[in-house]
């Protein structure tokens, strides 16, 4: 006996359904591109010449075909196909897009984080720096201070001056 005839004849185990599976970033990908050529003008102007050679093809009868006549039931079920189709693709797009959004916005708070403490410690150490400078003699403050020890001698030796 082949496989398919063994597994013919034997029952089903309950709960053993076995589900074609599917990457959910392929699908994801798609329901992306899906979204995004729906939004576009070509989109519409397909779909509109679509719905336009629809009702000539069955009101007038070109090429002698009429296969969904006045009121456009079949036409109607098909947009109504396509819609209950586009929604859930276009909620997976945006709920996809946010995902990343998310991943951004969490990587832009860590750069901003550390950016921050980059500046604060930078600030910390210019403020070290500037008190330390305020404690070095300046060379005016030194240049000063020669010049009154040597006004305060009494063989007043030449005097320094700025250069």
């Amino acid at each position: 006996m082949t496989d398919d005839a063994r597994n013919l004849s034997e029952p089903r185990v309950p709960g053993r359904i076995r589900l074609p599976r599917f990457s959910a970033d392929a699908f994801g990908a798609f329901a992306e591109r899906f979204a995004r050529f729906m939004g576009t003008a070509s989109f519409l102007v397909y779909m509109t010449l679509f719905v336009i050679l629809w009702i000539l093809v069955n009101l007038i009868g070109l090429f002698g075909l009429r296969w969904d006549p006045y009121p456009f039931i079949l036409l109607n079920l098909f947009f109504s196909t396509q819609a209950s189709y586009a929604a859930p693709l276009i909620l997976l797009a945006q709920n996809r897009q946010a995902d990343r959004d998310r991943i951004q916005i969490e990587a832009d708070r860590r750069r901003s984080e550390a950016s921050k403490a980059d500046t604060e410690f930078l600030a910390r150490e210019i403020a070290a720096l500037r008190i330390a400078l305020g404690e070095v003699a300046t060379r005016d403050f030194v240049r000063g201070e020669l010049n009154r020890l040597l006004d305060e001698k009494p063989d007043k030796h030449e005097r320094y001056e700025k250069r």
